[in-house]
């Protein structure tokens, strides 16, 4: 079968119904979207490790590029808080250089997966993994704001480890700036108490603009001058940069794979919930595949520009949707506003108190927190909470790339022990009870079997954590049979050890005089003995399609033994 690459990108089928109603609607929640990205796109990039201009840099090429070639009708593309700590800990690690590298390999491994098929397959990464990591990183999104909260007087860099930050952070809060905390706490509180004033106005940007307009009136009246503002500590440049290029070697390569791979899966998990969830609001259908190139084609363009890493952004996206955008052309007018913004208004930027963008990213931090819902799961089975909060605790104290791989390994192993405990193996002598069975012939109820005939029936799937339990029922058994059916009806699929343990049990029955019949074997598993060669084994003969058929040869067989 030909592989064809699925890559529909919603803009271009968008474009054939469009109208003046659908642009004006556009229009609005471009606008307010492009408005909402502003203060999150420099609290992202500052929080990140770089300047503020380098978040608005990846919110207007990332965002146009998700828009133009992406799955989604609504999806806006940009930098987000889930990326702060694994961008903060490259940088530290491998510089700007390094952070570009692994971040142009995401974006390469983001488009192989979208060319092989596999969005759909990101969907079915355990939930409580992702509660996991997501409250993980909130934890430490938090972590990392405390000393522009408190403007503590710190020397030097401040620890990158969890524990290690928080123990200078004790030894170090009695050098709380007042001023700093009370816009810090001032900015907190106007972010919530806007929605109850009004639901358009993004309460991230009443805070900056009203707090920035305070702290400069301090500043400029009362001669306070102890706020520290982004102009304190960055030079903002007003322009998209000329494209500059890196060199890549194996051995960087080599060390910045794991990050680029929790970049990678990061990105994909982000930007498919926030289409899965926009599909939920609108009505609409995403295609995961074309979402997943746009994505990782934003992630392979941005870098060059000296961006950070670009995802779906939840909150942007349902601002779009909430504000009447239904076409990727909002994204596209999202990252034009940015753009003038950046060209034409970025030197108000360097006014922003530090405690202020301090202020967003503790409410960014505590709504990406998820205490509700891990509230919630605390009534779910042990093993699912044993996960998450495995998860949670290898994020903060750890990295991401740990714990993701931790919590995928801790799930797979419960999912297999959960697996093996529902796969029953039964074994029938003298009379089978065939009431409501699938393969009841109406004829009767029962199926008899001869003296000497052992049934032995697999409820579940043949795989290596069952093969070695079947091993255990075989060899419990006493007396040894003259024929032994396996009833596989309920086995929908065998693996590779399940084949191995089968073909040993043919091999060692047949040198003890021992016939094996395979009984009700579904077309993939029969398809799967063929190729691994067991109908040559057990011969062709002793693979039969019902209970009936299996019943009447073993009968026969014994009856030839005995005579």
């Amino acid at each position: 079968m030909k592989h064809t690459i699925d890559f529909q990108p919603k803009l271009f089928t968008a474009l054939k119904n469009y109208d003046r109603r659908k642009f004006t609607a556009d229009l609005m929640a471009g606008i307010i979207v492009g408005i909402v990205a502003l203060p999150l796109a420099i609290a992202f990039g500052i929080a990140s490790g770089v300047s503020p201009e380098k978040g608005l840099i990846t919110a207007i090429i990332g965002g146009f590029i998700v828009s133009f070639l992406g799955g989604s009708n609504v999806q806006i593309g940009g930098p987000t808080g889930a990326f702060i700590v694994i961008v903060a800990g490259i940088i530290s690690q491998y510089g700007i250089e390094g952070l570009a590298i692994a971040t142009v390999m995401a974006g390469i491994i983001l488009v192989l997966l979208g060319l092989f098929k596999l969005g759909v397959v990101i969907k079915f990464i355990p939930y409580p993994i992702i509660v996991g990591f997501t409250a993980g990183i909130a934890l430490t999104i938090f972590s990392t704001q405390i000393k522009d909260l408190f403007g503590l007087r710190i020397d030097g860099a401040v620890p990158e480890d969890f524990i290690g930050k928080w123990a200078v952070y004790f030894q170090h809060f009695d050098t709380t700036n007042l001023w700093a905390l009370g816009i810090g706490l001032v900015s907190i509180l106007i972010i919530l108490l806007t929605p109850k004033v009004s639901r358009k106005i993004p309460g991230s940007l009443a805070a900056i603009i009203l707090v920035t307009v305070a702290s400069y009136l301090l500043k400029r009246y009362c001669g306070i001058d102890t706020i520290e503002t982004i102009g304190d500590r960055y030079s903002i440049n007003p322009a998209i940069p000329a494209p500059a290029g890196f060199s890549f070697n194996l051995e960087t390569i080599r060390g910045l794979l794991p990050p680029a791979f929790t970049i990678a899966m990061l990105g994909a998990i982000e930007s498919l919930l926030s289409a899965t969830v926009a599909d939920g609001v609108t009505g609409d259908r995403h295609n995961s595949n074309t979402e997943l190139i746009a994505q990782g084609a934003a992630n392979i363009v941005v870098p060059f520009f000296g961006g950070i890493p670009v995802t779906g952004a939840i909150a942007r996206t349902m601002t779009n949707i909430n504000n009447g955008g239904r076409t990727p052309v909002a994204g596209i007018i999202h990252a034009v506003v940015l753009l003038l913004i950046l060209l034409f208004l970025s030197p108000l930027t360097r006014h922003i108190p530090m405690a202020c963008l301090a202020g967003v990213l503790v409410i960014v931090s505590y709504n990406m927190s998820e205490w509700r819902t891990i509230r919630g799961m605390m009534k779910n089975p042990k093993a699912d909470i044993a996960v998450l909060f495995t998860t949670l605790l290898l994020t903060v104290v750890f990295d991401l790339t740990i714990a993701i791989a931790a919590g995928l390994l801790m799930a797979v192993v419960l999912f297999m022990r959960r697996i093996m405990e529902s796969t029953n193996i039964s074994v029938i002598h003298d009379q089978i009870d065939m009431t409501a069975d699938a393969e009841s012939n109406h004829r009767d109820d029962k199926v008899e079997v001869a003296e000497g005939v052992e049934v032995y029936e697999i409820d579940g799937p043949f795989f290596f954590g069952i093969a070695s339990k079947f091993d255990d029922v075989m060899h419990t058994m006493g007396e040894k049979s003259k024929v032994r059916i396996i009833r596989m009806r309920k086995v929908p699929f065998i693996d590779s050890t399940g084949l191995h343990n089968l073909s040993n049990l043919i091999r060692a029955s047949r040198k003890e005089g021992i016939e094996v019949i395979l009984s009700g074997v579904n077309p993939s598993v029969r398809e799967t003995l063929l190729k691994a060669g067991i109908d040559r084994l057990v011969g062709e003969e002793n693979i039969c399609a019902n209970i009936h058929i299996a019943a009447e040869r073993a009968n026969r067989l014994v009856a030839g033994k005995t005579a």
